[in-house]
């Protein structure tokens, strides 16, 4: 059956509201005086002058298939310390790409009535709209997304699918399989460096749910005062974005300061998400990032997440806990996890933190448990 793992309260069309002559941000989008959502950060870098000590690292998908150690170590590197990396060289070809990107653009192109049609209802957020809004007050983000589940086909909201422009589901089926098959690759290498059991991985991942965010950021006409998407750390296990156009936007919170990512031609930008830190037992970990805006260009992303079957129980894999390396988070429902996580306003890393062990405990025996 299609599951629900939750709603957002519905907002109007950013893309809508963009094309109106305003000068001024509306006030719900207005984000300087929102400490919780970190709108005084350290200041961002210019991608001109970052050194390579900050720099995210490049991981060669072909290198790693043909038993580099050097590079499966550059893996474990970029895992473990930085949370994100780009991969080349990965086998998703440059066609589909090219034929996906093409889609997606004109998705984000039809009509506002036909979008309509495809918009989040009250009791479920899949569609178009903002993800994690809560109640009617709270701030928005300067963007709009289309969120759908897309793998496995037994999860999807199928009424949701056959509304979708033949073309734009027909390339959105061929991009999610080859997106699987790339994350799936990702993960093996990942559990390998980790030296986690393989078959812990397989049975942890091989099922795993996957859904897609497609990101519109139109131009906004007071860029420093508004956010296209709140500071964040990533509930899956791998998150890998598709990046449609030059404009850069994504930034990763990293050494105290907040660091562009400029993407490479025909690359794709990976993250590790919450449930890998969990998995590998903070060895791995998941990294707050956001995107910025800008006054005069739009910017298109496409962010595929990746994460365990639905009916298994997440926590750390017990080939890495030892009575020397005891377990630092607890284990749930993988199907709660993603519930609890959709109830919430985003808020940093708070929901995996929430996560570890003492916190956990502390939060049950107090009766704050859902």
């Amino acid at each position: 059956m299609a599951v629900n793992f939750g709603k957002s309260v519905l907002v109007p069309s950013v893309q809508e509201l963009s094309k109106q002559p305003i000068l001024n941000l509306p006030p719900r989008y207005v984000r300087t005086d929102d400490g919780q959502q970190q709108l005084s950060p350290p200041p961002a870098i210019d991608s001109d002058d970052l050194s390579s000590s900050l720099s995210v690292p490049v991981i060669d998908v072909w290198s790693l298939g043909g038993g580099d150690s050097a590079e499966l170590g550059k893996l474990h590197f970029a895992c473990r310390e930085w949370g994100f990396f780009q991969v080349v060289n990965h086998g998703v070809s440059t066609s589909l790409l090219e034929e996906f990107k093409g889609e997606v653009q004109n998705f984000f192109g039809l009509p506002y009535e036909e979008k309509k049609r495809l918009w989040q209802t009250p009791a479920n957020h899949e569609g178009f709209g903002q993800l994690f809004v809560v109640s009617n007050e709270q701030k928005l983000d300067w963007s709009d997304m289309f969120y759908i589940t897309t793998l496995p086909l037994c999860l999807r909201q199928t009424d949701l699918f056959e509304k979708l422009p033949l073309t734009f589901r027909e390339k959105l089926e061929t991009y999610s399989i080859e997106v699987k098959k790339l994350a799936m690759l990702m993960l093996g290498y990942m559990g390998k460096a980790l030296k986690i059991d393989d078959k812990e991985t397989r049975e942890m991942f091989v099922d795993g749910v996957q859904s897609m965010r497609m990101n519109y950021y139109p131009p906004c006409p007071e860029p420093d005062k508004a956010i296209g998407f709140s500071p964040h750390s990533d509930a899956d296990a791998l998150t890998i974005l598709f990046q449609l156009n030059e404009t850069e936007g994504l930034q990763i919170h990293k050494e105290g300061r907040w660091v562009p990512v400029k993407p490479l031609p025909n690359a794709f930008i990976v993250n590790v998400g919450d449930i890998i830190e969990i998995f590998s037992n903070g060895i791995y970990r998941s990294i707050e990032h956001r995107a910025t805006v800008n006054s005069m260009k739009e910017r298109l992303s496409v962010a595929t997440f990746y994460s365990c079957k639905l009916d298994a129980d997440l926590g750390p894999a017990p080939s890495l806990i030892t009575p020397d390396n005891p377990a630092v988070f607890c284990t749930v429902p993988v199907e709660k996890y993603f519930k609890d996580f959709f109830a919430q306003k985003l808020n940093g890393k708070s929901y995996l933190d929430f996560m570890r062990v003492y916190n956990h405990v502390e939060h049950q025996k107090f009766g704050k448990g859902s």
